[in-house]
């Protein structure tokens, strides 16, 4: 199990646009077989930032999310509203153990 964490800050304007956005890739995502779990969330005490938690169930999987039609509409949609390069960093899962979620 490979688990990345994108963080991402967003332009104040662009926040509810980049919800909808991101909304709707997770939703498309998480019908991927390769991806596990995919998470939205927003920071409480300041709403331009967010991280999304995506869950791959091999690093093949990461390859084959970001070949898909509704990753490249997202990643496009969203490039005018980065107030700053999103980051990532990647984890290994320790506990629970791999279970295929």
């Amino acid at each position: 199990m490979l688990i990345v964490h994108v963080q991402v800050r967003v332009k104040p304007e662009s926040v509810e646009a980049f919800r909808q956005a991101t909304i709707e890739n997770a939703r498309r995502s998480i019908q991927e077989p390769g991806i596990a779990r995919f998470d939205v969330v927003q920071q409480q005490d300041d709403p331009t930032r967010f991280v999304l938690v995506e869950a791959y169930r091999s690093v093949e999987a990461t390859v084959a999310h970001k070949e898909t039609a509704h990753y490249a509409k997202w990643r496009e949609a969203v490039a005018p509203m980065m107030a700053e390069p999103r980051s990532s960093v990647k984890f290994s899962n320790v506990f629970p153990p791999d279970t295929g979620w």
